[in-house]
C-alpha cells in the first residue's frame, strides 16, 4: 500500500520534471524526494523516471501510472475536502490573483458575489503579471486566479470562461495596417508578431503568436515581452505587432499605439486558472459565483 507522501512526491515530480521544484512544493529535501521515488522503482520493479545530468522525463511505465493515480488521487482529494468542508462550512482565506485592470473589475465583482453566499470566508485579491500566475499557484501563494486562456499545462485546471472579447491587432500609429477598418489572420504573415514569454505555456504561446496563419503561410515571430507595457512599448518602437483582446483600447490607450480588430479571428477568452490538487470547496464555490455573475 502506497503511503500518502510517497503518492504526493510521485505525482508532484511527474508534474515538475524537476527534483528541486518537486521538494520545493512538498517543502522537503531534494534528497528526500529521491529516496522516495528510488524506493517506489524498487517496489514496482522497473524505473519510472528517465533521468540524465540535464533533464527529468518520465518513463512509459511512470506516464501510465500518473494518468491512471492522478485522477483518482484528485476524487480522493476532493471528497476529503468537501466532507471537511461539510462539517465545518466554508470558512478561512481565499487569495485570488488577476491579471490585468479589466480582469480585476471582474474579480471584484466575484469576490463581493462569493461574499454574499459565503460570509464566514475572506477574499483576498492580489494583481499578478501574467508569467507569475502559474508560478503563484505551484507555489501556494494564491489559490485561484483570473486569467487569460488557454492555460493548458499538466496539474492546472481551466475554469469555465468567462469572458470573452473581439481579437485586435495592436500596430504602430504609423503603420500601414494602423488606416485599416479591419485586418486579416492572413495579415500576420506580413508583419512580426511579438510574442509573450517562454515561462508560459505553449498552449496561449500559439494563440497569441501562432507561426502559420489558417493558410499555411509562416509568420515572423519577434522578440518577447515580460510585461504588457513592455509589449506595447516595443509595438510602439516599431519592433512588430502584438495579438490583444479589445479591452486593451480603452485600458492602454497610447498615443503611439493604434488598435485594429481582425474580422476573422476568434474571440480572447479569460476565465480563472487553478492547481488540480488545490480544487478546494472554497476555489469551486468562486468560480461558481464568478460564473453566476457573468450570466446575469
Amino acid at each position: 500500500m502506497l503511503e500518502r507522501y510517497e503518492v504526493e512526491a510521485f505525482l508532484t515530480l511527474a508534474e515538475e520534471l524537476h527534483f528541486g521544484r518537486t521538494a520545493e512544493r512538498l517543502h522537503v529535501s531534494t534528497a528526500r524526494v529521491s529516496q522516495t521515488i528510488a524506493k517506489l522503482e524498487r517496489r514496482i520493479g522497473v524505473p519510472l523516471f528517465h533521468r540524465t545530468s540535464r533533464r527529468v522525463e518520465l518513463a512509459p511505465v511512470g506516464r501510465q501510472l500518473y494518468e491512471e493515480v492522478r485522477p483518482a488521487w484528485d476524487r480522493i482529494a476532493d471528497a476529503f475536502g468537501r466532507a471537511v468542508d461539510a462539517g465545518r462550512g466554508l470558512t478561512g482565506l481565499l487569495r485570488v490573483a488577476f491579471n490585468g485592470p479589466a480582469a480585476g473589475q471582474l474579480l471584484v465583482g466575484a469576490a463581493q458575489a462569493f461574499r454574499t453566499r459565503h460570509p464566514d470566508c475572506d477574499v483576498q485579491i492580489r494583481e499578478a503579471r501574467l508569467p507569475e500566475v502559474l508560478p503563484w499557484l505551484r507555489s501556494g501563494e494564491v489559490d485561484i486566479a483570473l486569467t487569460c486562456h488557454p492555460m493548458r499545462e499538466q496539474g492546472i485546471v481551466m475554469g469555465p470562461v468567462l469572458v470573452r472579447e473581439a481579437r485586435m491587432l495592436a500596430v504602430p500609429t504609423g503603420h500601414p495596417f494602423a488606416r485599416r477598418a479591419a485586418v486579416s489572420m492572413e495579415d500576420l504573415a506580413r508583419v512580426t508578431v511579438l510574442q509573450i514569454p517562454e515561462t508560459l505555456p505553449d498552449s496561449l504561446r500559439d494563440d497569441r503568436a501562432p507561426r502559420r496563419t489558417p493558410a499555411g503561410l509562416p509568420i515572423e515571430l519577434g522578440p518577447s515581452a515580460s510585461t504588457f507595457t513592455e509589449m506595447l512599448t516595443l509595438v510602439g518602437a516599431g519592433e512588430g505587432v502584438a495579438v490583444v483582446g479589445a479591452h486593451a483600447r480603452r485600458y492602454f490607450a497610447r498615443p503611439d499605439v493604434a488598435y485594429v480588430p481582425f474580422e476573422d479571428a476568434p474571440a480572447v477568452q479569460w476565465g480563472l486558472v487553478w492547481l488540480a490538487e488545490g480544487a478546494t470547496a472554497r476555489v469551486r464555490a468562486f468560480s461558481e459565483a464568478s460564473l453566476d455573475l457573468v450570466r446575469a
